[in-house]
């Protein structure tokens, strides 16, 4: 039976886990969790999962928590507590499915500690990269990939050689806006935003997904996780959602894996691989099936080309584009700026930026900040 860490566990990703523990108890124990503040959720989870350890965001959540007289494993909070969660003893794979840079140390602790990792958290690649994938060889733990795009990819590359590989391919589904008028979107509301079609996500990933910022930083994520330079990485949208990436190869084949809009799928296999779970995610119907498959608009979606730029630019620059991608996010959701500033903010915050090599996490962690408050600075200017 294999121990498992859920680092996110009250979110979509989180959830979608625990139900694949929750069907195949002979296969999983849940040794730690890690949440943010859904502490009445965290309560159900643990009750029913019996997880040794647990960890809240802050001290008045863990306060909360402990007000409950049955709780019987050890708790903590922040930073260090999602650390304790994810290098918990008895844990065989962590999933690291934090939202944000927030991520980014819990998935470094785990690998430090010799735990494979279960990678939804894209943000963790996108940031540091080369540091995460050379600590993983050297300690030598696997990272596999939870993302539908890239566990898509991870299995059409499966059996073939990497030579042969002209270029990946990670579809889109085009967000609730593909076919929204130019003009309209400077005054589309955050509720609009968040009726994706296809996914049912969290906020932060799914306004992501309408600007088609997520697809970038899986660009970036993808020439880490895949080992591809950027001109081998390409975006095409998909509106249905069905076929969730693709590899073409030299001799003109493509490769695609295609499956039901359901994370489970996904989580199941990254959990058991080599191995796969019966019905993990439920089945695809073939008949009647419509796919349309389109380049994406730079001009509708212009934060794909600024990913594509910070890759290119290489060092620091992805985690400054992640950084203020976070915040100019959290301010649309706080209505604070509109839609279109989304891309303003990150695109000013860039220019300012002088890149920096990433030698140590610290370098990383740095332009982090730096990026937080250029893009405060930046979003006064469109409040």
């Amino acid at each position: 039976m294999k121990g498992i860490a859920v680092l996110g566990s009250t979110g979509s990703i989180g959830r979608n886990t625990l139900e694949v523990v929750r069907k195949n108890p002979d296969k999983f124990r849940v040794v730690s969790l890690s949440a943010g503040g859904n502490v009445g959720l965290l309560r159900q989870q643990i009750k029913e999962f019996n997880p040794e350890f647990v960890s809240v965001l802050g001290e008045p959540e863990l306060k909360e928590l402990k007000k409950d007289s049955a709780l019987s494993c050890e708790a903590g909070f922040g930073e260090e507590g999602a650390v304790r969660a994810a290098c918990h003893a008895g844990v065989h794979t962590a999933v690291s499915a934090i939202t944000g840079a927030a991520g980014l140390l819990p998935t470094m602790a785990a690998i430090k500690a010799g735990k494979d990792i279960a990678l939804a958290n894209k943000e963790t690649l996108v940031m540091a990269g080369p540091l995460i994938m050379e600590e993983a060889i050297k300690i030598g733990v696997r990272i596999l990939p939870v993302d539908s795009e890239h566990s898509a990819v991870f299995q059409s590359l499966s059996g073939h050689r990497k030579d042969d590989v002209r270029r990946i391919i990670l579809t889109a589904s085009g967000g609730p806006f593909l076919n929204t008028p130019a003009e309209r979107l400077e005054t589309v509301t955050p509720e609009q935003a968040l009726r994706h079609p296809r996914w049912s996500m969290g906020r932060k990933i799914t306004i992501d997904s309408a600007t088609l910022v997520n697809k970038g930083l899986e660009v970036i994520e993808a020439r880490w996780l895949f080992d591809l330079p950027a001109l081998k990485i390409s975006v095409c949208i998909h509106p249905q959602s069905i076929v969730h990436s693709m590899v073409e190869y030299i001799d003109g084949s493509i490769i695609a894996q295609i499956g039901a809009t359901d994370m489970k799928g996904p989580i199941a296999y990254a959990l058991t691989y080599p191995e796969r779970i019966a019905d993990s995610a439920p089945l695809l119907g073939l008949a009647g099936l419509k796919l349309e498959f389109m380049e994406p608009d730079l001009k509708r979606f212009p934060c794909l080309g600024l990913a594509y730029k910070a890759l290119e630019t290489g060092g620091t620059a992805p985690a400054v584009l992640n950084a203020a991608d976070e915040a100019a996010v959290s301010m649309f959701l706080k209505g604070r700026i509109p839609f279109t500033a989304i891309y303003k903010v990150i695109s000013e915050v860039l220019e300012r930026h002088t890149p920096g090599k990433v030698t140590a996490l610290e370098d990383v962690l740095e332009a982090d900040r730096w990026a937080r408050d250029a893009a405060e600075a930046s979003m006064r200017c469109f409040s």
